[in-house]
């Protein structure tokens, strides 16, 4: 039974106390944050990825390529095609997370709980009966849910990518002129 609005949200009660079935903030805007934040840490050399971590974000950066592809692509799925790959994206980072601890761990973790929002997505009509807190996303919500996970694709690329030491790469210098 809806009790209420918040926003675009409706607020229902299942007999109980009143709750929110979906409060999806800006899953691109929440990626941003934790983009920019590892960024700033790699500049500053507080996170230092170890080479293990920085095989296992590269693998991440794959498996959500993989899943998740060209917004023309997506957008030409049927929606329960498109729920499938994001759980997947979910899935991968998962499995990511699961094999690392620290900075990566953190990184990984923020970027689950940005996408949290797609557990409680179901692409199917309820015919009867209850749908245990799932709702059925808007176009706009798998549209920005797919653009977070390309922006986690490219941050993950970025930050495992070598940098390189400007100072000591050098061409090679020829003694007394020739």
């Amino acid at each position: 039974m809806i009790v209420g609005k918040i926003g675009n949200h409706e607020a229902v009660s299942g007999g109980g106390t009143p709750f929110i079935t979906m409060i999806c903030m800006d899953m691109r805007r929440i990626v941003a944050v934790l983009v920019e934040e590892a960024e700033q840490q790699i500049h500053d050399q507080v996170w230092k990825l170890a080479p293990s971590d920085r095989a296992l974000a590269l693998e991440a950066e794959a498996g959500l390529r993989d899943v998740v592809g060209l917004p023309d692509v997506q957008e030409a799925l049927p929606q329960i095609k498109r729920l499938e790959r994001l759980r997947e994206s979910l899935a991968v980072l998962a499995i990511s997370l699961a094999r690392t601890h620290g900075r990566l761990a953190w990184f990984l973790s923020g970027a689950l709980n940005a996408l949290e929002p797609i557990l409680r997505w179901r692409a199917l009509p309820a015919d009867h009966g209850g749908t245990f807190g799932t709702v059925l996303p808007s176009p706009e919500d798998y549209t920005e849910a797919e653009d977070a996970v390309r922006r986690l694709q490219d941050a993950l690329a970025h930050i495992t990518a070598k940098p390189v030491d400007l100072g000591s790469e050098r061409p090679a210098q020829q003694v007394n002129g020739g």
